[in-house]
Parts: structure tokens; sequence; C-alpha cells
């Protein structure tokens, strides 16, 4: 029998319901906050390109749509999607067939210019 609860307290439920409750809270709070930031930054971008419209419309400037395009595409690279085993084995595969490729130039080259050497050396009649 456990000494705590023979004497009278069965503290340990309640301390886990407490601790459990109180980081509910946080990451509420966490959120909530999260969420705060995200609007905030939201309303001060909609006021950035209110003013760089208003600055495009004086000076008859177009807006470049490239530029959005990319960044919509990929708002944060950390967020992107994770390549597969398979994918990163087939990156590896062309790495090494590109080092291959580069390797075999590289002989061919020498070989090519030791057979001109050879060839300016020796006069066939």
């Amino acid at each position: 029998m456990n000494i705590l609860g023979a004497v009278g307290g069965d503290d340990d439920g309640d301390d886990k319901e407490k601790e459990e409750e109180a980081e509910r809270e946080r990451l509420e709070a966490i959120r909530e906050a999260e969420e705060r930031r995200k609007e905030k930054h939201r309303k001060m971008e909609e006021e950035r390109e209110k003013m760089r419209q208003e600055i495009r419309d004086k000076y008859n400037i177009k807006k470049k749509e490239e530029v959005q395009e990319q960044l919509q595409e990929e708002p944060n690279p950390l967020m992107r999607k994770k390549k597969t085993p398979e994918e990163l084995a087939a990156e590896a595969e062309a790495e090494d067939e590109d080092d291959f490729t580069k390797l075999k130039n590289t002989i061919e080259t020498q070989v090519n210019e030791l057979k001109s050497q050879i060839e300016s050396k020796c006069v066939m009649q």
C-alpha cells in the first residue's frame, strides 16, 4: 500500500489533472497569440499594398505579377513536401551519373590529347 494513499491524500490524480488543464490553457494562449500576430501582419500588409498601389497609380507603374506567382507557389520553404526515399535515391543516382559523366569526359579528353601527341610524333608513310 502506498504511504501517501494511507495518509489520506490522492494528490497524484488532482496534480495530473491540474497540469493537463494548465498545458491546455498554455497551448490555447499560444494559438490565440499566433492568430493575433498573423492578423496584425495581414492588416499591415494590406496597408502597405494600398500605399504601393497609390504610388503605382501616381507614376503609372504596372504591377509585377511574376513576383506574386512565385511567392504563392512556395510560401514557406520549411513547410514544403518532404521527398520520399525513392526520390532521394533517384537524385543521388542522377548526381552519381553526373559525376561519372564528368569523369568520362575528362578521360576522353586526356586520351584524345595523348592520341594527337603520338600522331604528331609518329609520321606514317
